[in-house]
This record gives structure tokens, C-alpha cells and sequence, in this order.
């Protein structure tokens, strides 16, 4: 144990040489698993197996819901080991069915030409109140979830634009949010890139369902992530406060797709993220 809430959580027991066991917290106190700690756990599992070498991409789809009561086995396909990159593919295993399968690919640290965006201007963080409840993140029934739902999660979380999660309102489809891990993570790159893939599916799909005043509990909604992809540009230490700016461009066909960029303080341009999920409203 390494008294981190977060590295605890996350943390893999080997197996086999390709096979390996984690646990996961349940999302609400319930039996759900939150997406972003599997996410979490398969890209450890891929980064197990590989050797001096830094992720630079995650695509994973959300297959079935994850219980918390049952252990998770993470299978590694060792895809290609070629000479600049290594392919990974993970498939979350219960009870002999996929709940998630992962692809990631890793890179030798390379030099190269270098631009990016200029950093969207923001408010600090500290000058922003920390959410103590907001919303949970996958569709289920809330009740009884009471205030765990967000106080027992390891993310620091300020909301530059804040929904009414009570009443929500009809607003414009994006938002800026401030998070961190609340204890420090070490320099690890593993671990970091495993920190950032669980808390980027924080907060990420309400963005979509802003233009419509939707929210998690909104009756007759029925909503869940189904894939989600993590680009991860350059070094960062997720101890320090980071810039999620997300937007959703198009809500089609009982989907709603949304993409965020990950800026650290000092105004690099970290990572970036998309998601798409569910949206299905069959009316009250």
C-alpha cells in the first residue's frame, strides 16, 4: 500500500506474463465501476509489458458495465514491438466477458519540429470554489449515492463554468474545469499517464447534455460512455493544477460526441481527449 487513495486503487497484481488482476472502487457505493479506472488500470497493464518506451495514444471502447464485487483480469495482446513503437491491445475481463478493450501505442522518445495552440485564458483555480458534489459519471440509478458520489474521488475538481446540478439549465455545449490529483503521484510516467486517463472521463460527457439541460438523473435520459481516446503530447506532472477545455460539436443519433484539450499551468498543451456516449431521452 502506498497510502496514495489513487496509486492504491490502480494498483495490478501479475498473474502470468500477459494477465494481470486489479480492483476497482464501486462508482457510486453501489456495484459500478467508474470508466476512467479502467481506463486507468489497462493502460498499467499495457505499460507492464513494454520497455523504455512513453504511450502516446489510447483508444478504448466501454463494452459492459463493470461491478466493483468482482475482480478484473487485464489480458495483454503484445500486438508489435517495432523499432520506434510498441502496440498494446487490453481486453478487461469479468466473469469471462470483455467490460472494456484498450489499444495504446508507445513511442521512443524522439526530437522533432514542435507548434501548438496558444492556452484559452482562465480564471485560477484557486480562486474557484472545489466541488464537493456534482455528477456522477456513468448512467445508473443515484439514489441513495448520496454526497460520496463526488468527496470520495481522488480528482481536485474546479468548475470554471458550473451547471446547476439540481436544476440544470440549457446551456452552450463547453466548459473549462481545473483538476488535479489531490495527493502527488510521484514522477513515474506510468503513473501520471494513468492519472490523467482516469480523471479525463470526469465531468467529460455532461458536456454534451448542456445543450439540451440534460443532467445524469434526468428522467426519461438514458446515457453511458461508449469509446474514449487520450492523445498524450508531452511530459506533465498531474500534482499541478491542469486546464481541461472541452466542447461538443454535434449531438446525432442518440450520441453525443465531445473533445477536450489538457493544458498545464504553465501553458503547455499536455494531451487531448474525445468521447463518445450515449444519449437516448425517451421523454419523463
Amino acid at each position: 500500500m502506498s497510502n496514495n487513495p489513487l496509486l492504491d486503487s490502480l494498483a495490478l497484481e501479475r498473474l502470468d506474463r500477459n494477465l494481470y488482476r486489479g480492483h476497482a472502487p464501486s462508482e457510486f457505493g453501489g456495484s459500478r465501476i467508474f470508466g476512467g479506472h479502467i481506463i486507468g488500470q489497462a493502460l498499467l497493464a499495457a505499460y507492464a509489458t513494454v520497455e523504455n518506451r512513453i504511450c502516446h495514444s489510447l483508444h478504448a471502447y466501454f463494452v459492459r458495465p463493470g461491478d466493483a464485487r468482482i475482480p478484473i483480469l487485464y489480458d495483454v495482446d503484445r500486438a508489435r514491438d517495432g523499432t520506434s513503437f510498441t502496440t498494446r491491445r487490453v481486453a478487461a475481463i469479468q466473469e469471462g466477458q470483455q467490460i472494456l478493450n484498450l489499444a495504446a501505442s508507445f513511442q521512443v522518445a524522439e526530437d522533432g519540429p514542435e507548434h501548438q495552440a496558444v492556452m484559452p485564458d482562465a480564471p485560477d483555480p484557486e480562486s474557484l470554489p472545489e466541488e464537493t458534489f456534482g455528477p456522477p459519471q456513468r448512467a445508473t440509478d443515484i439514489e441513495g449515492a448520496g454526497d460520496s458520489v463526488i468527496r470520495r474521488r481522488p480528482i481536485d475538481i474546479r468548475h470554471i463554468h458550473p451547471q446547476n446540478y439540481e436544476n440544470p439549465q440549457k446551456m452552450a455545449p463547453a466548459k473549462a474545469v481545473w483538476m488535479r490529483v489531490r495527493d502527488p503521484i510521484g514522477n513515474d510516467v506510468r503513473l501520471q499517464h494513468a492519472a490523467l486517463g482516469f480523471a479525463s472521463d470526469m465531468n467529460l460527457f455532461e458536456t454534451a447534455m448542456r445543450a439540451h439541460g440534460f443532467f445524469w438523473s434526468t428522467p426519461g435520459l438514458q446515457s453511458a460512455s461508449l469509446d474514449h481516446a487520450v492523445w498524450l503530447h508531452q511530459k506533465f506532472d498531474f500534482s499541478d493544477w491542469h486546464l481541461f477545455v472541452q466542447d461538443s460539436p454535434i449531438t446525432h443519433s442518440a450520441r453525443g460526441f465531445v473533445r477536450g484539450s489538457v493544458w498545464s499551468r504553465d501553458g503547455k498543451l499536455v494531451a487531448s481527449v474525445a468521447q463518445e456516449g450515449l444519449m437516448r431521452y425517451r421523454g419523463k
